[in-house]
Order: structure tokens, then C-alpha cells, then sequence
């Protein structure tokens, strides 16, 4: 019995408690704000009805999993609308109620799938179109706009607002890409394992629906590769590959003074450390060819990127490296295995690494070179190490 009972259970991954206490929270505020909105927007008509119950099976789409497919904004207005528009038609033209109710869901099924706002929620306000009672009848095509479709820009206005304040990217993005350098060339990650071809080609063949945006699929099958690689390499780490003898500038630094020490030692990246030491950034040949204008062979803050920093709260420019600096900085430690370096090279377009021990003081530098030395010197050895 007990194996039986277990065999029903979804084989789904338990997020952490924060996750489903923010997931929660978000529902109860969404449908609470919600509904005392719709309250006051009703409250000189009580004949419509202020909250509809489809409403909480969307709330548990936008707040517990804002990244699926069937949550997007698309979703909950292009579903919920098609579904009540075709709900009231089929009410109107159909008189038996359960004859209506079955044509009603299976044209808003077609119809959402067609117009990609596949929504599950929208099935039920197909339902109330139609088996909603008199109350809901009377209203005719005005159900749609009230309450379907104010219910459904309210509830998510909230989702907007409650899942980027909460540390959740909505409308879902997938993870941004490594930099595109405009070339054939793929990116890095995607030259190893499969191609994004043949994940096209098996979803092709799948020929089903899947709760999952196709980016993010193809991130976590990348990724898993990634750390299949890891668990296969030896124990090879950071710190023994590092440059340590860094060369590093403030964030006060002039960017004539930064340049010339590139320039003067061949770097390609200087890390930026305050006077603790600590890494606050990092500026690169890249940032100081996009950022700052040349005037005479000087480098100057021009007026867009003096908008740009003013728009993103930064202090003013006074030409310093803070004013075209890379912050925050992703950084490694040095007890990092090299795996887990080159995963990071790997997925995000990096090309150097500050290698930071206790409260992120600088203790080294890693770059692509370092790495593609230590690989093939592990190669050569034979020793099966990265």
C-alpha cells in the first residue's frame, strides 16, 4: 500500500522553505490586494461579482512557478480572455449546460494553443461562462471585461511588481547568454555535447507540450554536462594555477593613470580593490573601449554614459576607473576546483577571474590562459587531472 501510495507522488524537486514561503506570501498578497481592488471597483454595482475563483489557480501560476510557459503575461490575458469570450459564445448558442461546458473548454483549449496563451486556470473561466448562473449569464460579453479581464490585470500587476521585488525575473527571461562577439562561431558552451539543433529536433519529435521554457531547458542540459565533466576531472585547483602577484588598481584611480598601466604591462583586466583590499570590480580593455570617450588618446566620461551612470543611481563622473568599471564582479575562491572555473568561463563569456579568500581580498588572478595551460599540461602528463 505504502508503495503504491508513493508511486502517485509527482516526481517533482523539493525547492527550499524561503522558496515556498515567497511563492506563499506573493499568493496570499495577489489575491488579497486583488480582490480589494476588484471590491472597490464594484462597489456601486453588486450585481458583478468583485472575484472569480479561477483567479487563485492563476495566483499559484504567477507566484509559485513564475518561470513556467503558462504563467507569462501572454498566458493569463490572451488565455483568460479567449476562454470567457469563448465560454459566453457557447453559452449563448448551446442550451444544454454540460454539452456547452465540454465544447466550451475544448475550443478554448485549441484556441490558446494556437495563439500560445495556453493557460490552465482559463479552463474554468470557460466553465463559469457558462455554468455560472444566472448572475454570470446576465452579463453577457460584459463578463469578459469585468471580471476576467480586470481580475486578470490586477492580479498581475501584482506578480510584476511582487516577483522582481522578491528576487524573481517576471516576465521569465532565460539565463542572459555569454556575449555575443557577432561571429559564426557558437558560443563556448555549445561547442561540447549536443547542439541546439538536435534539441530541436527531439523537441520536434516529442511533439508535446512541456512546462518548461525551451531556454531553460537547454541551460540545465548544458549545465548538467558542465558538472558531469566536473564530477569526472581530478582535484586540480584554483590556487595552484593562479597569477599572484596582482596587479591592481582603486576605484579612485584616474582612467588616463589605469590606461597606461595596462598599456605599460600588457594586461588585458585590472581588478579594482579598496583599501581593505577587498575586489569591488574589475575594468578591461573591453570596458575602456565602450565606455569612455577618446579625445587626443585621453580617455573621457562623454554625456550618454554620464546618463547611463546617473540612471543607475552612481555617484557623479569625475573620469575615474569607478566610472567605467565591471561591478559587481563575479570572483572565485581559491580552494575552487579548476572545474568549477572553467564551467564559469564557459557560461558566462568570462575571460579573467579574481580569485578572493576571506571577505573577498584579492589573493589572485585567473585568466582563460591559465586554464588551457593547466589542461594541457595535465594532457601531456596523462595524468587525468584539470
Amino acid at each position: 500500500m505504502l508503495s503504491m501510495l508513493r508511486r502517485m507522488l509527482p516526481d517533482t524537486q523539493l525547492v527550499s522553505k524561503t522558496e515556498r514561503l515567497r511563492a506563499s506570501s506573493g499568493a496570499l498578497l495577489g489575491i488579497l490586494i486583488t480582490g480589494l481592488v476588484a471590491g472597490l471597483a464594484v462597489g456601486l454595482d453588486p450585481a458583478l461579482p468583485a472575484l472569480i475563483a479561477p483567479m487563485g489557480a492563476s495566483a499559484v501560476l504567477l507566484f509559485a512557478v513564475p518561470a513556467s510557459p503558462l504563467a507569462q503575461p501572454w498566458s493569463i490575458l490572451g488565455g483568460n480572455t479567449v476562454a470567457a469570450i469563448t465560454g459566453v459564445s457557447v453559452s449563448l448558442l448551446v442550451p444544454d449546460p454540460f454539452f456547452a461546458a465540454a465544447l466550451a473548454i475544448g475550443i478554448a483549449i485549441g484556441l490558446m494553443m494556437t495563439l500560445r496563451c495556453l493557460h490552465p486556470p482559463s479552463g474554468a473561466i470557460a466553465l463559469t461562462a457558462v455554468l455560472g448562473g444566472p448572475a454570470i449569464h446576465d452579463l453577457g460579453y460584459a463578463f469578459v471585461i469585468w471580471p476576467v479581464l480586470g481580475n486578470s490585470l490586477a492580479l498581475l500587476a501584482l506578480a510584476l511588481l511582487y516577483n522582481n521585488v522578491t528576487g524573481r525575473r517576471y516576465p521569465h527571461r532565460a539565463n542572459l547568454a555569454p556575449v555575443d562577439h557577432r561571429t559564426r562561431d557558437p558560443a563556448p558552451i555549445q561547442r561540447i555535447g549536443f547542439s541546439s539543433d538536435d534539441l530541436d529536433e527531439v523537441l520536434k519529435d516529442y511533439d508535446a507540450f512541456l512546462d518548461i521554457d525551451r531556454d531553460d531547458l537547454e541551460s540545465i542540459l548544458r549545465r548538467t554536462e558542465l558538472r558531469s565533466y566536473r564530477r569526472r576531472a581530478g582535484d586540480l585547483t584554483c590556487k595552484e594555477i593562479m597569477s599572484r602577484d596582482v596587479v591592481a588598481v582603486s576605484p579612485d584611480e584616474s582612467l588616463r593613470n589605469a590606461h597606461v598601466i595596462m598599456r605599460s604591462r600588457h594586461l588585458k583586466a585590472l581588478p579594482v580593490t579598496n583599501d581593505a583590499a577587498e575586489v569591488v570590480g574589475i575594468v578591461t580593455q573591453t570596458d575602456f573601449l565602450d565606455k569612455p570617450n577618446w579625445i587626443k588618446g585621453e580617455p573621457t566620461i562623454g554625456f550618454r554614459h554620464r546618463l547611463r551612470l546617473i540612471a543607475q543611481g552612481a555617484s557623479a563622473a569625475n573620469g575615474t576607473v569607478k566610472d567605467i568599471m565591471t561591478s559587481p564582479v563575479k570572483t572565485i575562491r581559491p580552494d575552487a576546483s579548476l572545474s568549477d572555473a572553467i564551467i564559469m568561463f564557459a557560461e558566462q563569456g568570462l575571460h579573467y577571474l579574481p580569485v578572493v579568500g576571506e571577505n573577498r581580498k584579492m589573493v589572485g588572478i585567473l585568466s582563460q590562459s591559465d586554464v588551457l595551460i593547466a589542461t594541457l599540461e595535465a594532457a601531456t602528463k596523462g595524468d587525468g587531472r584539470l
